[in-house]
């Protein structure tokens, strides 16, 4: 899989936006990451393309994005913007020349907000230059645990850095490790119970940089439920 490095080059894309100015129909992403205004994430994300998305692997990537020739619809008093990878603009292929999520286009589907920070609402569309760049968090990466008796998933979140997980292997108190299974997004999972286990993670993020989360999910834990480490990337 080729992953997309953090470096200072820009490189050319597109940008539109949806929901509004509140974040209505932005808050919940393509692949239930969730409540981003709860999970600190608020309105400064994006909906990526599949050519930028990687099966979900991208999602908690930051990126800088400037508008650029246009100077009709381009805000002149605006660098640019740092948004945080959280849905999947998925293809239309029902309309080949006219979905700009439609693979290979490189493409951003920012929150309104972000957008009408860059550029004038009526422009649509715009071109626009991006950067991945690391991610600025605050407090420890995030461990939220969903499914059922039979089945852990796990979402892992407000990852600083390189900002996107590659690779998580689980431990239960009296257990090795174990590796978890790319589901979508930023989930995690493993088909085995677990319940009323202690739990330690070990998350390796794109760059190849490894955190151990020993002990961080005590034995009495509850499906929903979200611990924090007290590190992060």
């Amino acid at each position: 899989m080729a992953l997309i490095p953090i470096d200072s080059n820009w490189y050319d894309a597109h940008a539109t936006f949806y929901g509004d100015m509140h974040g209505d129909e932005t808050m919940q992403g393509a692949y239930s990451y969730g409540d981003l205004f709860q999970q600190g994430y608020g309105l400064e994300t994006t909906a990526l393309s599949t050519a930028l998305f990687h099966g979900g692997y991208t999602c908690g990537a930051c990126f800088e994005i400037k508008c650029v020739n246009d100077p009709q619809w381009c805000k002149k008093d605006v660098r640019s913007i740092t948004v945080t990878t959280t849905n999947f603009c998925p293809p239309n292929y029902s309309k080949p020349d006219g979905n700009w999520c439609n693979p290979p286009q490189k493409h951003f589907d920012l929150s309104m907000k972000m957008f009408t920070t860059i550029a004038i609402y009526e422009a649509g569309i715009i071109p626009v230059q991006y950067r991945r760049v690391p991610c600025v968090k605050s407090g420890g990466v995030r461990f939220e645990l969903r499914r059922n008796l039979y089945f852990l998933m796990v979402l892992v979140y407000n990852v600083a850095n390189a900002g996107y997980v590659f690779r998580v292997s689980i431990k239960e108190s009296n257990t090795n490790w174990a590796p978890m299974t790319h589901n979508w997004g930023q989930f995690w999972d493993i088909g085995i119970n677990l319940v009323g286990e202690g739990l330690s993670f070990w998350v390796t993020t794109s760059d190849g940089k490894a955190l151990k989360f020993d002990s961080i999910v005590p034995f009495n834990w509850q499906f929903g439920q979200t611990y924090e480490g007290s590190i992060n990337f």
